[in-house]
C-alpha cells in the first residue's frame, strides 16, 4: 500500500509533471504528499560562498513551490514542502528513507545519449540508490 509519497522538485518542465502525477496518485490513493527541493551548493566552494548560494536558492525554490502549495491545497491534499541543501540524489534518497516514504516520483530529464553515458541523471540514479519504488515521469 502507498500511503507517503515524496515528489522530487527542481523547478523544471519534467519535474512539473511529476508533480502533477505525485499529487493524483496522493488523491486516488489517500496518501499524504512531501514535496522536496534540494539546493546543490557548489563543489568546492567558501563558507560565504555555501551561505550565498543556500540563500538564494532557497528563495528561488520558496517562490517555485508557492503556486504548488496552493494548488494541493485546492484539491484537498495533505502536502508538505522542503527545501533541502545537498547531493540531490542522496538527499533525495535519505528523506525517502528517514520519512518512511513508500513511493519517489521524479521527473525524466531528457539529455544527449552521451549525456547521459558520462553523468547519469538524478531520476537513474534515484532508482539504483532509493530505498522504496520509484516511479520515474516522462
Amino acid at each position: 500500500m502507498i500511503a507517503k509519497i515524496l515528489v522530487a522538485y527542481d523547478g523544471s518542465e519534467p519535474a512539473e509533471h511529476a508533480f502533477e502525477v505525485g499529487v493524483e496518485l496522493a488523491e486516488r490513493l489517500a496518501a499524504r504528499l512531501r514535496v522536496v527541493a534540494v539546493v546543490r551548493p557548489p563543489d568546492p566552494a567558501s563558507e560565504a560562498e555555501l551561505a550565498a548560494v543556500l540563500e538564494s536558492g532557497t528563495e528561488r525554490y520558496r517562490e517555485l513551490l508557492a503556486p504548488l502549495e496552493e494548488m494541493a491545497k485546492r484539491r484537498g491534499i495533505s502536502c508538505r514542502f522542503e527545501v533541502v541543501a545537498g547531493h540531490p540524489v542522496e538527499r533525495i534518497c535519505t528523506l525517502a528513507e528517514e520519512g518512511g516514504d513508500d513511493l519517489i516520483v521524479v521527473g525524466h530529464r531528457s539529455k544527449g545519449f552521451f549525456a547521459r553515458l558520462l553523468v547519469g541523471s538524478v531520476s537513474k540514479q534515484v532508482v539504483s540508490h532509493a530505498p522504496c519504488s520509484v516511479l520515474v515521469v516522462r
